[in-house]
């Protein structure tokens, strides 16, 4: 097992739950030192949750709460704004691509995908792929599920061509 940003803060949260003092604090700063990242004790990442390249870059709030089962691409921000209070919500199965910021009190929902770059600081509904500065609908199915299965290539991005049935040679044409 190596000492990614995720298995260090996984460790570093664990010991904050049980009241370990100062041990959480040097690994938010290992976290820091070996990956370019700020990822706090405080936050609240759920099961599942991955960073993408081992966490390079990665910057969350300390009150962010992220769902399970989250991917959470290289130098993305989850982060507060500047004069508001609180910070972002994402929910489960979300993807978060490289070098997005999800911005301010705002709540992204269940199997949203958001894209590469994309500045967020509007709350995302569930099933939603939103990209652009600031983060535009792109599109939303009726069933999240099926957005998010589409983004990670379980299912085809367009509909498949219709088969025709193919033409058998006649009888005469083989006799010629």
């Amino acid at each position: 097992m190596g000492f990614d940003a995720m298995t260090l803060y996984r460790m570093a949260h664990g010991l904050k739950k049980r009241g370990v003092p100062l041990l959480p604090a040097v690994l938010r700063k290992a976290i820091y030192y070996l990956h370019s990242s700020y990822i706090p004790e405080d936050a609240e990442l759920g099961e599942g949750t991955q960073l993408g390249y081992g966490g390079i870059g990665v910057v969350i709030h300390k009150a962010a709460k992220v769902g399970r089962h989250v991917l959470i691409s290289q130098q993305v921000t989850i982060g507060g704004r500047s004069g508001l209070e609180g910070a972002p919500v994402i929910g489960d199965y979300v993807r978060i691509g490289a070098g997005a910021k999800v911005l301010g009190n705002i709540h992204v929902g269940d199997f949203a995908v958001i894209g590469a770059n994309a500045v967020v600081v509007k709350d995302v509904p569930s099933g939603a792929v939103v990209a652009g500065v600031p983060a535009k609908l792109i599109r939303q199915d009726a069933d999240p599920l099926t957005t998010y299965q589409r983004e990670m290539g379980l299912l085809p991005t367009r509909a498949p061509p219709k088969l025709t049935q193919v033409p058998r040679p006649s009888a005469q044409a083989s006799a010629r």
